[in-house]
């Protein structure tokens, strides 16, 4: 059984991610994605929250399992039993940064193979940390992220918590 490894922040998750999930999940008999604490962002939403929006934007995918993880990508990889990260790429900036870990992580652990999946064109200009921007300053992110994101996203605003 061949089993992926798909981690981020997701805070907020978006399309792009569901897209990469949604791909990923055909690829592999099982799909990990690892929700990151990542204690150097100042997220949104909970690690719980998180887990819950992937949890319920992924229920239809009977290969997925969702799981929280904090530290070494490659350990949380290694502790679900992995044989494969999976990154997405929106373009070559997203390469640069992430073939530098790629290495780190085959250097930690050389049974461990990543791989890349490249973003549709639709969702290869932005990300997370763009539609947070965008919203917390009144632009529309409707198409960037799935609904019960937004939902939450306009939830949150009307009661003027962002964080």
């Amino acid at each position: 059984m061949t089993t992926g490894f798909y981690a981020g922040t997701f805070d907020p998750i978006t399309n792009g991610h569901v897209d990469i999930i949604q791909r990923s999940a055909k690829l592999f008999n099982l799909l990990v994605i690892g929700v990151s604490r990542n204690s150097s962002k100042q997220p949104w939403f909970t690690l719980e929250e998180r887990l819950q929006h992937i949890r319920t934007i992924t229920q239809d995918l009977n290969n997925v399992k969702v799981v929280g993880y904090s530290g070494l990508l490659v350990d949380a990889a290694v502790a679900s039993k992995a044989d494969v990260i999976v990154r997405g790429l929106r373009s070559v900036t997203d390469f640069e940064f992430e073939h530098p870990i790629s290495n780190i992580n085959y250097d930690l652990n050389p049974n461990l193979e990543t791989i890349y999946l490249s973003s549709r064109a639709e969702h290869s200009y932005f990300s997370s940390s763009l539609v947070k921007n965008t919203f917390s300053h009144g632009g529309k992110v409707k198409n960037y992220v799935p609904d019960i994101i937004y939902r939450e996203l306009l939830k949150r605003d009307s009661l003027k918590i962002k964080g």
